[in-house]
C-alpha cells in the first residue's frame, strides 16, 4: 500500500511563487518515479511533471519553464516548485505513485490578480 499526502497549496497572486509537497509512505519510495498532475474545473485531467528514482525530470511543454520538480530520499517527499504563477495555473494538484499506481487526495491552487 502507497499513501500520497499533498500540502503546500494555497491562494497566491498572479506572477507569485508557490511550493507543493507530496510525502509518500512506501517502501520503495526511493525507485519510484513520482508525477505532478492537476486538474481545474471543467477540464480534463493533464500530467505536470515527473521525477524518475536518478532524478531526472521531464515536463510539459506547456509549462514554459516555470516549475520544478524535485525529491528529498531521505524525506521521502517529492516537490513542485511552482514560478511566475498564471490564472490558467489554477486547479486541483495532484502527486502520483507511477509504481504502484497511487494518487493523492489533492491540494488546491489558486492564482488571482
Amino acid at each position: 500500500q502507497v499513501q500520497l499526502v499533498e500540502s503546500g497549496g494555497g491562494s497566491v497572486q498572479v506572477g507569485g511563487s508557490l511550493t507543493l509537497s507530496c510525502a509518500v509512505s512506501a517502501s520503495d519510495f526511493a525507485i519510484s518515479p513520482i508525477a505532478w498532475y492537476r486538474q481545474a474545473p471543467g477540464r480534463q485531467r493533464e500530467w505536470v511533471a515527473k521525477i524518475s528514482a536518478n532524478g531526472k525530470t521531464y515536463y510539459d511543454d506547456s509549462l514554459e519553464g516555470r516549475f520544478t520538480i524535485s525529491r528529498d530520499n531521505a524525506k521521502n517527499t517529492v516537490y513542485l516548485r511552482m514560478n511566475s504563477l498564471k490564472p490558467e495555473d489554477t486547479a486541483v494538484y495532484y502527486c502520483f505513485a507511477v509504481v504502484p499506481d497511487s494518487w493523492g487526495q489533492g491540494t488546491q491552487v489558486t492564482v488571482s490578480s
